[in-house]
This record gives structure tokens, C-alpha cells and sequence, in this order.
């Protein structure tokens, strides 16, 4: 039963189908209820900060519940994208198929990169085939490469495109970390396959598969929906890829690793801005508890844990991202905020 509540992850999806099929102006239902209805709310509720004793973590690890809630989000997402192109057939105003745009690209954000991440993680091959198909809906494929071994890696850190930095505005981020992750993925893989000692041009390339695959799948919706369908789309996933973007800003802004003996000290929890404002946690599959999820990348998001030590966001991340859009009310209140974990900036010993 406890698993059930992870179906919260769903209301995005059938916002999105629901905003999708309506032929009037509740073609923003998706926009309208997660943007602002959800962050107004989330000021009112209060933030859950419990975590799991080890027996109740285990017992949860073993119950695919929570794996099959997280699978068939795939399922789901192709369903969208498919219903999309079909509607997008019909004859409607500008401003609906604005808003029916606008609800795909928030399933391209919120499932076919948010969902894909978490699957990415997984060990198994089965999941990070999952992870692949779910980013290919955003054409945001290479994230799986520059997400795990660059992000991870390099987190909160000048060497990472997707880290945040103290003072800069979310505008100059998009461009930065879209243009350098994608740089910074083609640069991994390259290093890997020399590693391998395995051509650049070859199969073995993901990068090189990856182009492929997108360029395929682009071409498919082509010819069966047209050249103005094709761009609908491209631009929903350009509003997925711009929703990822916004969550990475906020997920590390202003917070810097030390350099201890030409090294990077270790990721800690004192190194991510964390949430546990109940909506966004359940909505994005524990993705704001994103401290923990750094600290021990491994840990699936059913059992991902609060650190005292951690630095809290003052709502969820719906109200964070709204908050972002403004550069100067963002500076004003983030910048309270990092003065108080000054220490921990500076590489204190918390953990």
C-alpha cells in the first residue's frame, strides 16, 4: 500500500492527456494546476522529513511495486506522444495548440527525462533501454551519458556544465549547460572508446547511435504527420529539455565542492538543495530529495533519505522553478539562504 502513493506520479500524464483533448482553453490544465494551483498549495502544506529505519528499506527495495509504477510511465509516454501528433491533425485556434504544446512538453520533461533519469540509474539493461526510449521522446538522448558519468562526477564543481553558479541568472544557464552538456557528452564517450580501444566511428559510439536513432525518429513523424507537426513537436521538446534545465539551476545553485590535495572533496549531502514538500516529491518520484540522491547515486528514489545537513529549499520545486524566472527575487531569497551554509560551501565536515 505504501507504494500506491507513487501513482501521484501519474496526475502529470492525465493532465497532459486531458489538456490535449480538450478543444478549448483547458488545454492549460496542465500548466495551470502544476505551475501555479501546486506551488500555491505547497506553501500550506508542511514538508515531511522522515526517512526509513533499514528494516522498512529493505522491505521496500523488495517490493516491484514501485518498479512497475516507474515502468509503465514509458508505456504512458508513448501513448501521449502518439495522441499529440494525431491531435495536432486537427483544425484548431493558435492559443489551444499553443496549450496542447505546452502540456507535451511538460510530459517531455516531467516522463521523458525526469522518469528516464531515475531508470537511467538502475543497473540493468532492461531499465537503461527504458531510460533511452523515454529520453529519445525529448530528443535529450545523450543526457544518459553526460548525466552519469559527467554530472555525477563533477557535480557542484566549475567543471560542470549542469551546476549552477553563484550569481548567475537561469537565462545565461540554459544556454550554458544545454550547449556544454551536449560538448561534454560527445567528449565522454570519445574518451571512453579510446579506453576501449574501439573506433570513434563506430556502433560502439552511443553518441554516434544516439544522432541516429533521433534523426530516424524525426524523420518517421515526418512523413506520417508533415512538416508542421514535425515542428510541434520539436518545439514541446524544446520545452521538456528548458523544464530539465530549470530543475538542474535550482538542484545546485550557488554550492561548490573544495578542491582538497588537486582533487575535488566527495559529493555530499551539504552539496545539492533539497525539498521534501510532499507534491513535488511524490509528482516527481522523490526527485527533490536530490541531496541523497547525490550522495549515493545508487539509491532508488522509494528509499532516497533527508540529511540534516542539508541545505532546504524554502517550498517544492514547482514554486522553485516559478521563482527562478525572476533573477532578482531569486538572488534575494537564494542568496539569504547560501549565507547560512556558508561553512558547508567552504568544505566543512558535515555530512
Amino acid at each position: 500500500m505504501k507504494a500506491l502513493k507513487y501513482l501521484a506520479a501519474y496526475i502529470t500524464p492525465a493532465l497532459v492527456v486531458f489538456s490535449i483533448w480538450s478543444a478549448n482553453l483547458y488545454s492549460y490544465s496542465a500548466l495551470l494546476i502544476l505551475f501555479v494551483f501546486f506551488p500555491i498549495l505547497e506553501l500550506f502544506l508542511k514538508s515531511n522529513a522522515s526517512n526509513m529505519d533499514r528494516i522498512e528499506e529493505e522491505m521496500v527495495l523488495k517490493d516491484k511495486t514501485y518498479d512497475i509504477i516507474l515502468w509503465m510511465l514509458v508505456p504512458m509516454q508513448y501513448f501521449i506522444l502518439v495522441y499529440f501528433l494525431f491531435q495536432m491533425k486537427e483544425e484548431m485556434s493558435t492559443s489551444v495548440r499553443a496549450g496542447m504544446i505546452i502540456s507535451m512538453g511538460i510530459a517531455c520533461g516531467v516522463i521523458g527525462i525526469n522518469a528516464a533519469h531515475e531508470l537511467g540509474h538502475r543497473n540493468t539493461k532492461f531499465e537503461q533501454t527504458l531510460s533511452k526510449m523515454l529520453l529519445l521522446t525529448s530528443l535529450y538522448m545523450h543526457f544518459f551519458i553526460e548525466h552519469n558519468r559527467g554530472h555525477h562526477k563533477n557535480v557542484s564543481t566549475d567543471e560542470d556544465p549542469a551546476s549552477s553558479k553563484y550569481g548567475e541568472s537561469l537565462y545565461t544557464f540554459w544556454f550554458r549547460s544545454i550547449i556544454h552538456s551536449y560538448i561534454s557528452a560527445w567528449i565522454l564517450e570519445k574518451e571512453k572508446l579510446e579506453m576501449q580501444k574501439k573506433s570513434f566511428w563506430s556502433l560502439s559510439n552511443e553518441m554516434l547511435v544516439f544522432q541516429g536513432i533521433q534523426f530516424i525518429f524525426l524523420a518517421l513523424i515526418y512523413l506520417v504527420f508533415g512538416f508542421k507537426i514535425l515542428i510541434y513537436f520539436v518545439v514541446a521538446a524544446a520545452i521538456g529539455i528548458i523544464l530539465l534545465e530549470t530543475v538542474n539551476y535550482i538542484e545546485h545553485y550557488g554550492l561548490r565542492r573544495k578542491m582538497k590535495d588537486g582533487r575535488y572533496e566527495r559529493t555530499m549531502p551539504i552539496h545539492s538543495w533539497n525539498s521534501n514538500h510532499p507534491l513535488g516529491r511524490l509528482v516527481l518520484l522523490e526527485l527533490s530529495r536530490h541531496s541523497d540522491h547525490h550522495y549515493i547515486a545508487s539509491r532508488k528514489y522509494q528509499i532516497l533519505r533527508h540529511h540534516e545537513a542539508s541545505p532546504q529549499m524554502p517550498t517544492g520545486y514547482p514554486g522553485m522553478m516559478l521563482l527562478s524566472l525572476v533573477p532578482p527575487l531569486w538572488f534575494g531569497l537564494m542568496h539569504k539562504k547560501i549565507k547560512k551554509y556558508i561553512d558547508t560551501i567552504e568544505g566543512s565536515d558535515l555530512d
